[in-house]
Parts: structure tokens; sequence; C-alpha cells
């Protein structure tokens, strides 16, 4: 599990072939990697990713192609990705609960200097639309918001200058794709009232 506050940006240095999958190299310099051990995960622009080597700065994970299909922002050597190690049971929840499985990938819309923030406004797949809600979560290329406005598919968040400084958010453009996952919450109350339904 996550929180979706972004620990480092890092770079993906290396993007090799793999069986259909890559083998990512992402390099890092604040997320550090003292107490990171092989087969630990790591959440890379918002997907849970296995370590399977590690240096002092850099990790190296392997993507399936059925991960690729559903996301964006992997397959690019030389891209910014946000990074999160996952939580351990004594960390602060200063985001929400993340599982860093991603539900579909959206679009930017636009992307508007308001003054004292920004305001993102992204169209989900039709899909997830139903689980986004005003003042409910949502997490972008693996960054915790707080959703402000729902217009059937699409959806707006504000981003303050914190949040642009210390994750690739500021590098997003109308017609960029991201990675969204929905809260967890949502879908779990959505099977609830399916059981009852059926029961």
């Amino acid at each position: 599990m996550f929180s979706g506050i972004i620990a480092d940006v890092g770079i993906i240095t290396r993007a090799d072939d793999r069986n259909g999958g890559l083998r990512l190299s992402v390099s890092t310099k604040a997320l550090g990697m003292d107490d990171v051990q092989l087969g630990d995960s790591i959440a890379v622009n918002g997907v849970c990713l296995t370590v399977v080597e590690k240096k002092s700065e850099i990790f190296t994970v392997d993507v399936s192609r059925e991960t690729l299909n559903c996301t964006v922002g992997l397959e690019v050597q030389g891209a910014r990705v946000n990074l999160e190690k996952a939580l351990r049971l004594a960390d602060r929840l200063g985001g929400h609960m993340v599982s860093g499985h991603v539900d579909g990938v959206g679009e930017v819309v636009a992307f508007t200097d308001i003054g004292e923030s920004w305001k993102l406004v992204a169209r989900a797949p039709q899909a997830l639309a139903k689980y986004i809600a005003v003042k409910g979560s949502i997490t972008i290329n693996g960054v915790s918001l707080t959703v402000n406005e729902v217009d059937g598919a699409a959806f707006s968040v504000n981003l303050i200058p914190h949040t642009l400084a210390v994750t690739t958010l500021s590098d997003l453009r109308a017609g960029a794709k991201v990675n969204l996952e929905i809260d967890l919450i949502a879908r779990y109350v959505e099977r609830m009232m399916q059981a009852e339904r059926e029961g």
C-alpha cells in the first residue's frame, strides 16, 4: 500500500524489452535506497512494481505486458517519474490509501494557472466516472489529490506550488495521458451494494 505522497522524482535510465514486457532501471537521488530490499514494492508513476535489482541511487523493476497495456509513462527512456516506497505500519498517512493498481488511463483536458494554484482538468474513462466524487480522493500518476469538481467523466483538482515542485505534474499539458487510480473506498462500496442487490 501507498499514500500518494511522492518521495522523489526519478528518471527512467533504461527501458529494455523483456519477453514482451520491459525491464526498467530508475535513478533516484532522494528516495533513499538503504532500507529497500529485493522484492520490495515501489510505486512508479502510480504503478506498484517489484524491485529486482538495486544500487545506491538506482533500482530495477520488471513490467509485464499486461501492466503496459493499462498504464502510461513507463516505456519512455529519459522520462521523469513520481516515486514512492510502500508504506510501513508506523508511517503517517498524509494522502489516502493507494494500492498502486492503476484503474485506467485518463487525459488532461486543461491545465490552468489560477493565481495561488493551478487547476488541472482531466477526463477519466467512462467506466471510472461513477467512482469520482467531489471532495473524494483520486490518484494521478501516483499523486494523491482531492477532487474539486465533477462534470460527467471530467473532473478537476487544484495543485498547490509545493505539489508542482516535488512531482512531475508540472510537466502535464492538455492532451497528456495520465495513470488514474480511484479511491479504494468507492470500489468497496459499489461491491457491497452489488452484493445486496444480488442477495
